[in-house]
């Protein structure tokens, strides 16, 4: 009988030595591309004592919008996925305004622009370690179920409310069972 191991906990990125830590290439974009009228801002911040990717801007629902997003391809090279099979979920540090925010997945299913898988991110004042298990993903825009064995990218969103937005990352890990 062979004996199952667990996977170790995997750094997707962090942000401890500032701009210069950045694993991973970051974009920031808001539903203007698609006509709306939300404002995203995102940059490289210290953020209540740690280095961050800090996403601030207005929500707004006019016009059918209603998001503003950071987002990272993942994989090696970027955009090419990566395979968290095995893996509990994903697991962030996060603080910021307590608002309407997400974590959004794009896996190789994913093929139109609305579609993704979404999670609730709770945020508030101080620095917090999150867990999104993969079930806590649901689909929107498709119907084909989570298949985490090719992740194509992750976003940090504000989302659904007119509100303003300012939320800070400083951690970002697959989570293992531990």
């Amino acid at each position: 009988m062979s004996e199952r191991i667990a996977p170790v906990p995997r750094r997707l990125d962090d942000f401890d030595a500032g701009p210069a830590s950045m694993t991973r290439r970051w974009s920031v974009f808001s539903d203007r591309v698609m006509g709306g009228m939300s404002i995203a801002n995102g940059a490289m911040a210290t953020v209540n004592g740690r280095h961050a990717l800090h996403l601030t801007g207005n929500v707004s629902l006019e016009q059918n919008g209603g998001f503003i997003q950071a987002a990272c391809s993942l994989g090696d090279p970027p955009g090419v996925g990566l395979n968290a099979q095995g893996f509990r979920g994903v697991a962030l540090s996060v603080c910021g305004t307590p608002g309407s925010y997400f974590v959004h997945l794009r896996t190789a299913d994913t093929r139109a622009p609305r579609q993704h898988y979404r999670a609730p991110l709770p945020v508030s004042g101080e620095w917090t370690h999150v867990v999104c298990d993969w079930g806590a993903f649901t689909p929107v825009s498709i119907s084909t179920p989570l298949d985490v064995s090719r992740i194509m990218r992750i976003g940090i969103v504000a989302a659904k409310t007119a509100f303003r937005a300012d939320v800070a990352l400083s951690e970002l890990w697959l989570a293992t069972n531990d």
